[in-house]
């Protein structure tokens, strides 16, 4: 199995304990050798800066002629005092009395203030000495004060840091794994919970909601969301399920009309032609049909695909066309050339469809109107029928809703209209409102008003 595999195998918490260890043991690794060498540093400027004192109060007696045998020293120190012969005059009881610690060369960097470190064997001494040289005496006899500090005891002193890390460490990465393997399984519970509780859901397909954590965290705004979702996703389901229904509720109605019809025809004998009660309601059916896939074409869509101009004027001078026989009168006037965008089929059967149900209720008149009201074109279709009261007016836009069922279906209508102008009109970024309608001084009737983005061609 390749590392990739394996890391994906992994669960999320034991990834995180990896990561985190590997990284806590890198940091402390890091830091580990930081501090070896902080301390080290210290360690050996402690033992210069002790050399450097030693030196000048030995110069100080060498200056004033008090040299006293031997030097007296602390610390595992060692002392010579070297003439300007190279030779030793005075030395420290641990100290060579006859050979320098340091050659020639050296000398003159040490008396220039340069720290040295030199083999100890110079002074039959094992491990590194670290030497200063502090310069004493007159111009006529000029001395050199030279102390050497064995790093032996240092370099015992990073050794056994070092070894106490490498077991301190390993341990002290271990316990904090295993405490972030627990803190991690208590943060990571309220998302095991989440999942459990999908599970459940899942496998019920009941209307349950996710348990949302009392933190106000990431996971209480994840359990909030997927709960927001689930209420979507089951508002949706209802939708469908009621559509269908209603689907088939209202299909039921021409297919069986149809089979009775043909059934009398087959027991007449009548094959010559089909009744016109049939055609008609082949006629109902096709429209039922053409409706319902208009709506299942535009839901989830968010705004027409391809949009083109369309004058508003022509669409409704179309319409009006359509109504010369009819019983009600329909006026139609547009202000100007109003221009918007979109689809202009989809446009036209908005204003049919706003026409239909207006003549479908009116006693004597429809009127359209196109007027601007910036940045918008407004549609107003009104009729003189009996209107629909307020409280029913955001229901008639669902599908399939009649106000009175017998005789709105014996009218022709299948209670789809207003729920396909609506969404027609929410696809070309408009809204639909409906209202009381005002003839003179009477308030009755209904007012639909189409509000629909301006757009000239010439603005563009």
């Amino acid at each position: 199995m390749s590392g990739a595999a394996f890391w994906r195998r992994l669960s999320l918490r034991a990834r995180l304990i990896l990561l985190g260890t590997a990284g806590l043991a890198a940091g402390l690794g890091l830091g580990g050798l930081v501090l070896i060498a902080v301390m080290n540093h210290v360690i050996q400027e402690s033992v210069t800066d002790d050399a450097r004192r030693t030196g000048q109060e030995v110069a100080r007696l060498v200056n004033a002629g008090e040299v006293p045998q031997p030097l007296p020293v602390s610390g595992g120190q060692l002392v010579q005092v070297v003439d300007d012969r190279h030779r030793v005059t005075s030395a420290s009881a641990n100290a060579d009395r006859l050979v320098p610690f340091l050659r020639r060369p050296e000398m003159a960097d040490a008396r220039a203030g340069r720290v040295l470190v030199v083999d100890g064997s110079r002074a039959a001494l094992v491990g590194p000495l670290r030497i200063i040289a502090v310069p004493a005496g007159d111009a006529d006899h000029p001395q050199t004060v030279i102390v050497a500090g064995p790093l032996s005891d240092a370099r015992t002193s990073v050794a056994l840091l070092a070894q106490v890390l490498l077991v301190v460490y390993p341990l002290l990465v271990l316990v904090l794994a295993v405490v972030g393997w627990r803190v991690a399984g208590a943060a990571l519970r309220p998302v095991e919970t989440l999942r459990r509780g999908a599970e459940r859901i899942t496998g019920s397909g009941t209307e349950e909601r996710l348990p949302v954590p009392s933190s106000r965290d990431e996971i209480h705004r994840l359990a909030s969301t997927l709960n927001d979702m689930l209420g979507r996703l089951a508002g949706s389901r209802a939708r469908q399920r009621a559509f269908v229904a209603d689907a088939a509720h209202e299909l039921r109605s021409p297919l069986a009309s149809m089979r009775v019809q043909l059934e009398v025809a087959a027991r007449l004998e009548d094959h010559g032609s089909l009744p016109e009660d049939l055609l008609a309601e082949l006629d109902r059916l096709a429209r039922l049909v053409d409706d319902l896939l208009l709506l299942a074409r535009g839901d989830g869509t968010a705004a027409v695909e391809r949009p083109e101009p369309i004058d508003l004027a022509e669409l409704i001078t179309e319409v009006r066309a359509r109504y010369r026989t009819e019983r009600v009168t329909v006026e139609a006037t547009a202000a100007g050339r109003p221009w918007t965008s979109g689809d202009a089929g989809g446009l036209l059967r908005v204003i049919t469809n706003l026409v239909d149900n207006a003549v479908r209720h009116a006693d004597h008149r429809v009127s359209v109107i196109v007027r601007e009201d910036r940045p918008y074109h407004v549609i107003t279709v009104t009729d003189d029928g009996p209107g629909i009261a307020e409280a029913d007016r955001e229901r008639v836009f669902d599908r399939f809703t009649r106000l009175d069922d017998a005789r709105t279906r014996d009218s022709g209508g299948s209670g789809l209209g207003l729920a396909i102008v609506r969404d027609i009109v929410r696809r070309h970024g408009g809204s639909v409102i409906l209202g009381h309608a005002i003839w003179g001084m009477a308030d009755s009737g209904l007012r639909v008003e189409v509000r629909l983005p301006r757009d000239e061609p010439g603005l563009r």
